[in-house]
């Protein structure tokens, strides 16, 4: 995993954001168009966003190099890596659909390719085994990015994400003889509780979704 390039490009789009201010500007001008079931404090319901986009990006090496070290733990690092390294790819070589796109907000994009990847890796996993890979709940977060980004855009993403995967673990990956002694070890205590730190991010950073009244 090569996470210390993505920290520092990270590290670079914030810094570039704090000069520009672009994403905000972006961001406010998207605050009454929201779905109304994204729900903000109305006292700072522009810099919860701010917080939330730059935590939801920041999160991703964190997460790849977590993932990473259960998975070494665990005894299925074989099967994780091909996940992570992708997800570490779609920061370090985007994809040609997100050409055009800058500093922050290509983050946000990024991150989203990211986690929505791990998201679909995790849902076919459960499908097989009846166990998540990552057991790391973004489900709510994605929908709001998804929302943030765009509807369009990001169903373009989701498409780029869906191709990948499919390429990734094809049906045969869960037909290997090896396939129980996967589901023993990702439903291991020890594997369990290496994910407590992980708790849901939408609602450690005060955003949720919910009905509208």
């Amino acid at each position: 995993m090569n996470t210390l390039a993505l920290r520092e490009q990270i590290r670079q789009a914030l810094a570039q954001e704090a000069s520009s201010g672009d994403l905000a500007r972006q961001l406010q001008s998207q605050l009454a168009h929201l779905h109304p079931s994204i729900q903000l404090p109305e006292s700072d319901a522009r810099g919860v966003l701010e917080r939330f986009v730059s935590a939801y990006i920041e999160q991703v090496p964190d997460v790849l190099d977590a993932a990473n070290a259960v998975a070494r733990d665990a005894g299925i690092e074989a099967q994780v890596k091909p996940v992570l390294k992708l997800a570490e790819q779609f920061f370090l070589s985007p994809p040609s659909l997100m050409e055009g796109h800058q500093g922050l907000d290509a983050l946000l994009d990024e991150a989203y390719l990211a986690h929505r990847l791990v998201e679909e890796v995790n849902d076919r996993y459960i499908t097989h085994l009846g166990q998540p890979l990552i057991p790391l709940d973004t489900t709510v977060a994605n929908l709001i990015a998804h929302q943030l980004i765009g509807e369009a855009f990001a169903n373009q993403l989701d498409e780029a994400v869906h191709h990948a995967v499919d390429e990734l673990l094809d049906e045969q990956v869960f037909q290997q003889s090896s396939v129980q002694d996967y589901r023993a070890r990702l439903s291991s205590p020890q594997t369990a509780a290496a994910w407590q730190n992980w708790p849901c991010l939408s609602r450690q950073l005060g955003v949720e979704l919910g009905l509208p009244a």
